[in-house]
């Protein structure tokens, strides 16, 4: 079958079971085939194909909700409601997201990106649902990385609590982007089949209706007994003591027992969980075998031999630098440990794991733990590195408020994906983490203009202890430049200027820097001279620097890859006005009060006006206005 050709997933309703095994095997080769073009997340999909054609077969969607957790396994879904022909721009500028969508489909009825959210809006639905007299199924499938997330473990007890009509549907792979961990992932591993449990509460519920009442003795022995039953036969205990009707293991790759079980859950009262065992990467041997994680999301790749089609990095991704570095540092001093949140592999925090395992905590899809973790661990003088991505750390704000800045520890927090981070979109751009961290108490906040700058940051953020610290650094590789044979310490607050100029100042970091220095050169052909600042410390602020820049009278510019409102040039304004200068020169360029969708970083660049042209073009109008014909200086504040 030609699945781009599917329009709506009606046609499920009368398939047989055959042919949607044969379906199954046309949407797994359709996605190894476009997936080896775009890239994507290929196996967390080619593991939901049964799972998600059944689904499609027993409920109504869009009348009745699926609420996809994460959300990157929701390829099937996206083909099944008439998406299919889209795929070759998946995940491409302008082009098909690679997570739910509402404003892409009606039958994307919740929008997802970080992990651990749909059984709360579940929830939500579920109760505006009763709320209004409506009438519709509510499906929430999460997986069981995801549910290790304290905001899912939140949501179990109030949906016992509540106890209203809906479906849970835990998709159990032992996989989140690698390996899970935890007591909960060892207590998943321990369930083996709850169907004679089921059987056999309900003959018990059968047989105490049949039995006379005489006296409270005997009802008491047939309820312990029923509740003896359900610990002898299920560990899925631990969800029916919350108040949810427990289902499975069922094999996730079985159409006739996911339709009996969906179909048997649609008809209890109540919540219910069903338990889905899937295998990650189903139906490619590269992603079958897969242990850690490495198809979970991929590039481009060769389907025959499953090689990745990358171009030739001539230098390390910054996470790997960072890993480098840590791992030499701590061989120094064995106070150094790492914690990650589920991301260990995305951060290239293998290295380090391999030759300290007792010194790198995976803690799981858990943000806010390993934060007051890092803060535990620095009380006891121990030197705690949290690497996290921009987009994550935003779930271990109170966190980082209340547990680490508060208490002025020393805890180093590697900001991992800082910036654009392109085609995973608006759900993974790290762009607020500037406007909520400079404002905190206590935090420096620093990013290198290369990976030689980075190597040094984390040598001395491990170095300094006078409170917590933040060294952000974008994804992708560094610039190439020679690094020094031992890391550096670098003077906290302390900008350089890269380029002397007189004409005009541009203040940047990080990536920023290079498309500044080549508007710069551009620049310098029109006999115009620019000042070029490596702003490397965002908090605090070089205030010597700026004070000479605020004499010197040059029109000031600032650029960052990330948002303008309570941004690093924010700051900038905020200096200037505090200082004095009322008149000044200053503007802005940045991202404005929008969410950025997915693209590449470059096409992302170039939407948003951030390159040496549009550089340019700025730095022209400033010399414009200040030097106007009328000779009247004109102000401009934002």
């Amino acid at each position: 079958m030609d699945v781009s050709t599917i329009k709506n997933p009606k046609f499920l309703k009368k398939m047989p079971v055959d042919q949607m095994i044969d379906l199954a095997k046309d949407i797994r080769s359709f996605l190894i085939h476009k997936l080896s073009k775009t890239g994507g997340h290929l196996a967390p999909n080619l593991g939901v194909v049964e799972l998600t054609l059944a689904l499609h077969k027993v409920f109504n969607s869009p009348e009745d909700k699926l609420i996809w957790d994460v959300g990157h396994q929701s390829y099937v879904h996206k083909i099944l409601t008439g998406r299919g022909d889209q795929f070759d721009t998946l995940r491409q500028y302008k082009g098909l997201c690679g997570f739910p969508k509402r404003s892409e489909s009606e039958h994307d009825v919740w929008e997802t990106g970080h992990s651990s959210t749909s059984l709360s809006a579940a929830l939500g639905m579920a109760v505006a649902r009763d709320l209004k007299h409506e009438n519709f199924d509510v499906v929430a499938i999460i997986g069981d990385g995801a549910l290790t997330g304290g905001m899912a473990l939140e949501a179990l007890n109030d949906i016992g609590h509540q106890k209203r009509n809906m479906i849970i549907v835990l998709n159990d792979n032992e996989m989140s982007i690698a390996p899970n961990v935890g007591a909960m992932h060892n207590m998943l591993n321990r369930i083996r089949s709850a169907n004679k449990y089921n059987r056999a509460k309900e003959d018990i519920e059968y047989l105490m209706k049949r039995i006379p009442a005489f006296g409270g003795k005997l009802a008491s022995v047939a309820e312990r007994l029923k509740d003896r039953l359900k610990y002898m036969l299920v560990s899925g205990v631990f969800f029916e003591e919350l108040g949810i009707t427990y289902l499975g293991p069922v094999d996730g790759h079985n159409f006739e027992a996911l339709i009996d079980n969906l179909n048997y859950a649609k008809k209890r009262k109540g919540p219910v969980l069903i338990h889905i065992l899937t295998q990650k990467g189903k139906g490619y041997k590269p992603a079958e075998l897969d242990e850690v994680g490495t198809w979970h999301g991929t590039g481009p790749y060769k389907i025959e031999s499953g090689a990745f089609i990358k171009p030739v990095a001539v230098a390390p991704a910054y996470s790997k630098v960072v890993n480098d570095t840590l791992q030499e540092i701590a061989r120094k001093d064995d106070r150094v440990v790492v914690i990650s949140p589920a991301m260990v592999v995305g951060s290239k925090l293998e290295g380090f794991g391999r030759e300290f395992p007792d010194r790198l905590f995976d803690v799981g899809i858990a943000e806010q733990h390993a934060a007051t973790f890092a803060a535990g661990l620095a009380t006891q003088n121990m030197k705690p590195v949290l690497s996290i991505y921009s987009t994550f750390m935003q779930r271990a704000y109170d966190q980082l408020v209340h547990d680490i800045c508060r208490q002025n520890l020393n805890v180093v927090i590697a900001v991992d994906r800082a910036g654009l981070v392109g085609a995973d979109g608006e759900t993974h751009q790290g762009i607020f983490d500037v406007g909520f961290l400079r404002e905190l108490p206590n935090l420096t906040i620093m990013m290198g203009k290369d990976e030689k700058e980075l190597r040094n940051m984390i040598f001395t953020a491990l170095h300094y202890d006078r409170g917590p610290i933040a060294v952000r650094y974008p994804r992708g590789n560094g610039l190439g430049v020679a690094m020094n044979e031992a890391p550096e310490l670098i003077p906290i607050g302390k900008w350089e200027v890269l380029r002397e100029g007189h004409d005009a100042a541009v203040l940047a970091f990080g990536p920023m820097l290079q498309v500044v220095l080549d508007a710069a050169k551009h620049l310098e052909s029109e006999k115009i001279k620019i000042k070029v600042v490596n702003a490397r410390f965002i908090k605090p602020l070089d205030h010597e620097m700026l004070s000479e820049l605020s004499q010197s009278g040059m029109p000031l510019l600032t650029v960052e890859e990330g948002l303008l409102d309570g941004g690093f040039g924010s700051s900038i304004m905020e200096f200037f006005h505090d200082y004095g200068d009322h008149e000044h020169i200053i503007e802005r360029m940045g991202i404005d009060d929008c969410y950025v969708e997915h693209g590449s970083v470059g096409e992302l660049l170039e939407e948003l006006g951030l390159t040496s042209e549009q550089i340019c073009v700025r730095i022209r109008k400033m010399l414009k206005e200040q030097n106007p014909k009328n000779g009247i200086r004109k102000v401009f504040t934002s």
